[in-house]
């Protein structure tokens, strides 16, 4: 497994159980338990949990992985998910794209079929789509944030109000019906509602963990979403609730 592997599933373990002992992750890890120390230390060392005598616990009530940590978790629900996203783009569309691993997906499949105009503030999607002939790419300025790897701030609510997208992918941490769209960070939580108002149509593409769950910033009511896009893992009464206050819910 690899190292990058194994801090996933030790941040998934610790979140899920409340806690771990070195003993535990050795054995669900299949690794010597002085490798688990050593990446305990790591992950201590980035804040992302806290380290106790013997074991781990939570880094905080509600942890914000950096966006290398999230990659590959449940790739095959948000691959599903972005298929379905990418089939409500026609075709020369303009598309708005926060940023976020499921947002990442869909801006693969538009640059593998193009061609098409993509306003995103995520530099990883900028990077992966800046030398395909089929994009026309417009990267929105702002101030770096290295969890998500998204600019965000006055400057790129700025940018934003000058534009207009078709269709926009919103990438959340979380989305409920009692307290809409949510995220971790207030800039970005503004940056993501700036890309909300000045679009034609929102969409937010989210995994069955996001539903449900309310974090620190509010981007916007659930109200304000046209459709979500989730896997069918999600709860079903979530939906339900989403559903109701007029969004259109699709699950794959």
């Amino acid at each position: 497994m690899l190292r990058s592997d194994r801090h996933v599933r030790i941040l998934d373990h610790v979140a899920a159980q409340g806690s771990a002992d070195v003993t535990q992750l050795s054995r669900l890890l299949g690794v010597s338990q002085a490798t688990v120390r050593r990446d305990l230390r790591h992950l201590s060392d980035q804040r992302l949990l806290e380290r106790t005598h013997g074991g781990a616990l939570p880094g905080g009530l509600s942890i914000e992985l950096p966006l290398q940590h999230r990659a590959d978790q449940r790739s095959p629900q948000k691959q599903a998910i972005a298929r379905a996203a990418a089939d409500l783009v026609p075709d020369g569309a303009v598309v708005g794209l926060t940023g976020g691993t499921t947002t990442t997906e869909v801006a693969r499949i538009l640059a593998d079929r193009g061609p098409v105009t993509i306003v995103t503030n995520a530099v990883n999607i900028a990077a992966a789509l800046v030398l395909r002939p089929t994009v026309t790419l417009i990267v929105i300025g702002g101030t770096a944030r290295s969890e998500s790897y998204e600019l965000v701030g006055p400057i790129a609510e700025k940018t934003l109000a000058d534009h207009h997208t078709d269709i926009a992918f919103l990438g959340v941490d979380g989305i409920s019906a009692a307290h809409g769209c949510t995220t971790h960070d207030q800039l970005e939580a503004a940056t993501d509602r700036a890309f909300a108002r000045h679009s034609g149509r929102t969409v937010v593409v989210a995994d069955h963990s996001k539903i449900g769950r309310t974090t620190f910033a509010k981007i916007c009511p659930a109200a304000d979403v046209h459709c979500l896009i989730t896997d069918a893992e999600a709860p079903s009464a979530q939906l339900d609730g989403i559903a109701a206050v007029g969004v259109a819910v699709t699950v794959v």
